[in-house]
């Protein structure tokens, strides 16, 4: 089965929505079938966005619910990328 990079940024300036909505993400995320790790992405000491590995049968199952993420429904994205990734080491 495919495996699937979900790539996040944030909105600058937003860290406060991403720690006001991150119990109800992590909760979503516990949900989801297929997701292998994630974790937010570090700049300057801050969490500034998401990265999430997902194995999943399509491209489309993924992107249907990285929309459905609490995060995105907070509006803390200025950015997703759904791609297909492929595990070479580890």
């Amino acid at each position: 089965m495919p495996l699937f990079a979900v790539i996040c940024r944030d909105h600058p300036g937003k860290l406060q929505t991403r720690l006001d909505t991150r119990e109800n993400h992590l909760a979503f995320l516990k949900e989801q079938p297929g997701l292998q790790m994630a974790g937010p992405l570090i700049e300057n000491g801050e969490m500034r966005g998401s990265l999430l590995v997902v194995e999943a049968d399509e491209l489309t199952q993924v992107k249907e619910w990285a929309a459905r993420d609490p995060y995105k429904a907070a509006d803390l994205f200025a950015s997703v990328e759904v791609i297909e990734w492929k595990k070479v080491i580890g």
